[in-house]
């Protein structure tokens, strides 16, 4: 499957265009925000008034994917979102709450749904095709390229818009916060992967991919393979897991050029990526994303997107180098992810 276009909004400039992370965006706190483009280049300005943030960020992404490819209409749009429209969903509980339950505007509550964004995206474009959201937590985007794939080797759909996307709000952040997954006090986000101590940074972001199964202009990489792993009982699982997605592919670790991971600051969830690299690619080069863009359970995108921008650029950028240097010719390369330590996946992009 071809890559033949992406679009990408998130807390550093990825909507601007231009070399890959060229100013890279430095924050200071425990919870990062994107950096929103002009959405009105895309959306009516009377439509940009009702429309929650990740409602834009979606449609802002896909037509930057979109646009990329030089398509106007995709005939399939997939999305990925494990928690869906939070803004809106919090304005509805409280309003319910405040006015106890009685004369609710039904606005907040239709727009809350986790499809509102693949809805809008098809409206926007005015897109009648197959339409489809996956909620499957640290799955979400896996699930959405997965089906894509699918139906682009059925042979139904040409071009397929992919991608997933989250947000953070007050209210999801601090009811998150007491699970003890984000860092108490403030941590530089360039020094957050050397971090000494449990809990990582909250982000947010949209990643769109417009897929399809001919090579466009603008094409530079494939989506080679994707796979899932669900609750590892051990790392030797989570290696072997690896060694099998790789041999079916016909690939060795050799072949890979880069691995691109989602080491996020907490020591207790990077242990496993250091068990990865030393059993599987102890030489390899190796570079990290989620001290770019924060954590959130489709973060997948932003490192499919940025190993996308990899292999356009051939070089992998200071801001996300982690270990080694990467060849001077970079053909494969591999995203491990994993969410929370149960959902584990596995992303392979080849240059082409």
């Amino acid at each position: 499957m071809f890559i033949l276009g992406t679009g990408c909004i998130s807390p550093q400039e990825t909507a601007q265009g231009g070399p890959l992370l060229a100013a890279p965006r430095e924050y200071e706190q425990v919870r990062l925000a994107t950096v929103d483009p002009d959405y009105k280049q895309w959306i009516d300005v009377k439509q940009i008034r009702r429309m929650s943030r990740v409602v834009k960020m979606g449609v802002g992404a896909a037509n930057l994917s979109l646009e990329a490819a030089g398509i106007t209409a995709p005939d399939a749009i997939i999305t990925g979102t494990a928690y869906g429209c939070l803004d809106d969903t919090g304005v509805f509980l409280t309003k319910m709450v405040h006015q106890q339950e009685e004369m609710l505007t039904p606005t907040a509550f239709i727009q809350s749904t986790h499809n509102t964004v693949g809805g809008q995206i098809a409206l926007l474009l005015g897109c009648n095709g197959y339409n489809n959201t996956f909620v499957h937590r640290g799955f979400s985007f896996e699930n959405a390229l997965l089906d894509a794939i699918m139906i682009l080797k059925e042979g139904s759909a040409q071009h397929i818009l992919a991608g997933g996307l989250d947000e953070i709000t007050n209210y999801s952040h601090q009811l998150l916060s007491r699970f003890g997954i984000y860092k108490k006090t403030p941590v530089k986000t360039m020094e957050l992967l050397n971090s000494p101590d449990t809990g990582t940074i909250a982000g947010e972001g949209a990643a769109f991919f417009t897929l399809g199964t001919t090579r466009g202009p603008g094409t530079v990489a494939m989506l080679s393979g994707v796979s899932t792993l669900y609750k590892p009982l051990w790392e030797g699982e989570v290696i072997g897991h690896i060694m099998k997605f790789l041999e079916d592919n016909n690939y060795t670790p050799a072949d890979i050029d880069l691995i691109v991971t989602g080491r996020n600051g907490d020591i207790d969830q990077d242990e496993i990526y250091e068990e990865v690299a030393e059993a599987l690619f102890p030489e390899h080069a190796e570079a990290c994303f989620k001290h770019l863009c924060g954590e959130y359970p489709t973060a997948a995108g932003f490192g499919v997107w940025m190993a996308n921008a990899i292999i356009a650029e051939q070089k992998v950028p200071e801001a996300a180098a982690f270990f080694g240097r990467a060849p001077k010719k970079i053909k494969n390369i591999l995203i491990y992810n994993h969410h929370q330590g149960t959902h584990h996946s596995l992303v392979l992009l080849t240059a082409c």
